[in-house]
């Protein structure tokens, strides 16, 4: 580093600049790293990864043109569209995550945002995850204050809702959603109570400003989000970013460095585009700040790292998969949950969620 420039520290800020950000980025890759980690052992134990599982409980038919997504209803990427999953199916889901090792569920719609006949299914969903003894998240897309209200009502933990690239950027990427949309429903995640995961994707076409210009976004909100999903695009033929040139894998990893840096206390999650890192890769990843992944063979719509291969690479490296501790009240609610859906398995929860 340049002699004028001053060493990050772990302290938790929220008045990052771009050029500050930008400067991150500039150190030399040893450095960098060098102090991500050292910014890393100060909040967690760099060998304790948090696990996930992500399930997708409405598959395609999204209004939105997000460039990348293969559920958009604009792209014909051959995905088969899919009604809204019975409460029980997405149930059996997180008892097969639990028993994999996973101690959070997420569960993902391809909406726009949740209609009202939807949050009845969606919040017993919620409700009968918990009760297995898993942290629970949703991503429905935008929410209004009601919504929010109810996912938070039914025990939600955490909600995400990705800014997914820097404001400048966001145009060439999204047009059926205002960067402000975004930023508005995260308020109202936290207005209600629940936890916040938002983060971006990179290698769309992006340079380093917008990088830089995206986590400032993150570390300038009022408080950072609990969980930062950083993604490394998945180029889907049918959508307009399918020939968008690979990302140099180093670039990826000051991202992930540079996350853990402004962000400290928050959880960096190395998630969509695994299937494609090598496994020093995604080694680096971990030294750089990385501490939660997506576990199990598909995120959403399209390929992750076989479990197995998960749990090896996991061993070679010395870590452990970071503990989930339930609270009393949430293992006393469990069985009368468990009745509670037992009972109403023969409603009809199966039903057409595009009309």
């Amino acid at each position: 580093m340049t002699a004028n420039r001053q060493m990050p520290t772990a302290a938790i800020r929220h008045d990052w600049t771009r050029q500050q950000v930008l400067d991150l980025f500039a150190m030399p890759f040893n450095d960098l790293l060098f102090t991500a980690q050292q910014v890393h052992r100060t909040h967690f134990d760099a060998n304790r990864v948090q696990v996930s599982t992500l399930c997708s409980i409405k598959t395609g038919a999204c209004p939105e043109d997000c460039a990348y997504c293969p559920q958009s209803a604009r792209y014909d990427t051959g995905l088969e569209r899919e009604k809204l999953m019975k409460v029980e199916k997405v149930l059996e889901e997180a008892r097969a995550a639990k028993a994999g090792g996973a101690t959070r569920f997420c569960m993902g719609a391809a909406w726009r945002s949740p209609k009202k006949k939807d949050m009845p299914y969606v919040t017993e969903m919620v409700r009968g995850v918990k009760a297995l003894g898993l942290e629970t998240c949703m991503t429905l897309g935008m929410l209004n204050d009601e919504q929010a209200k109810e996912l938070a009502d039914a025990g939600l933990d955490y909600y995400n809702h990705n800014l997914d690239t820097s404001p400048e950027y966001y145009g060439e990427i999204i047009t059926t959603r205002t960067y402000q949309d975004r930023l508005e429903t995260l308020d109202r995640v936290r207005t209600a109570g629940m936890k916040v995961c938002a983060g971006g994707i990179i290698g769309m076409g992006e340079g380093e400003q917008d990088r830089a210009g995206l986590l400032v976004q993150l570390a300038n909100l009022p408080e950072h989000p609990e969980s930062v999903p950083i993604n490394m695009l998945v180029k889907v033929a049918g959508t307009p970013l399918e020939d968008e040139r690979d990302l140099d894998p180093f670039e990826f990893i000051r991202c992930i460095a540079v996350a853990r840096i402004v962000m400290p206390k928050s959880h960096v999650r190395l998630s969509a585009g695994r299937e494609h890192m090598s496994d020093e890769m995604q080694a680096l990843a971990f030294l750089a700040g990385a501490n939660s992944i997506f576990y199990g063979e598909k995120l959403l719509t399209t390929p992750n790292p076989e479990t197995n291969r998960d749990m090896q690479l996991f061993n070679r490296l010395g870590i452990q998969p970071e503990e989930y501790h339930q609270h009393a009240d949430e293992a006393e609610a469990e069985a009368e949950l468990s009745g509670r859906i037992a009972e109403q398995q023969q409603d009809p929860y199966f039903y057409n969620a595009v009309k």
